[in-house]
């Protein structure tokens, strides 16, 4: 059966990174997933990869800052599953600007992503999980929510919103006795495309030399050169983390923050 055989779980922004990661992660451990992102090309790629393994999966477009769209995934989900029992808010987005510079228009774009896509994640889907006997929602925050970076004070801010966001909802959840637990996962250097999507210079004390002259994007192995165990992790380093609080064996788990770093906020 697996460690989370016979549950349905939904993954936002499944089609890449540590999203797909997740997605495969669940379905190797016996959980029906459904996967969703706005990618719908990388999304398909990530649900034969599941089919290919022999797990169970679904594709659905979603843009996570739609409400409406979050009541409809959740609507489908009822109806073709029958319920849902986990949720991995991963949906998000990184962009790395000095703070006196940044654009109006970005610094709302990245709230509505990594905040607002949350918001709406817990609001449509503990309700459905709760209903469905209880579960686990696990939303993807970062290191850059524990600790301030130079170039990053937009996206720390998100993530930061997200680990305090999620120890509000986890106690509100167990005050309701909804059985549903509530945890934030807070990665450090992953090799994962959202290093490619980073403007040069954008990441202040972070570049550790990463930055090449005339590069337009950020070698992760580079910066991760600068972390205790010296290497960059994996997206399934982070899945790891994601199916353990997925499953019973993190069962008095509420509220708390699992930090996959390479040692990074250990100094």
């Amino acid at each position: 059966m697996g460690r989370v055989g016979g549950k349905v779980a939904l993954v936002t922004g499944a089609g890449s990174g540590i999203g797909r990661g997740a997605a495969l992660a669940l379905a190797a451990e016996g959980a029906h997933v459904v996967a969703t992102d706005v990618d719908d090309k990388g999304n398909a790629e990530t649900v034969a990869l599941i089919a290919k393994a022999g797990g169970k999966a679904d594709a659905l477009h979603q843009d996570v800052t739609s409400e409406a769209r979050w009541a409809e995934v959740v609507a489908e989900i009822k109806k073709t599953r029958g319920a849902l029992h986990i949720l991995v808010n991963n949906a998000g987005i990184g962009i790395a600007a000095d703070i006196f510079q940044m654009e109006y228009a970005d610094w709302q774009r990245q709230m509505a992503i990594n905040v607002d896509g949350v918001f709406f994640g817990v609001k449509h889907g503990i309700p459905l999980i709760a209903a469905s006997g209880g579960g686990s929602v696990i939303n993807i925050s970062s290191v850059a929510g524990l600790q301030g970076a130079p170039g990053l004070a937009g996206y720390c801010a998100s993530k930061g919103a997200v680990r305090l966001f999620t120890k509000a909802v986890a106690l509100e959840c167990a005050q309701a006795k909804m059985n549903v637990r509530v945890n934030s996962v807070h990665p450090g250097i992953i090799d994962t495309a959202i290093w490619q999507k980073i403007p040069q210079g954008g990441m202040g004390s972070l570049q550790l030399d990463a930055m090449q002259p005339g590069a337009n994007a950020i070698d992760p192995n580079a910066i991760a050169l600068g972390t205790p165990l010296g290497y960059p992790g994996l997206p399934s380093d982070i899945a790891a983390g994601i199916v353990f609080l997925a499953s019973d064996e993190s069962r008095y788990m509420t509220g708390t923050e699992l930090v996959i770093d390479g040692g990074m906020t250990a100094r």
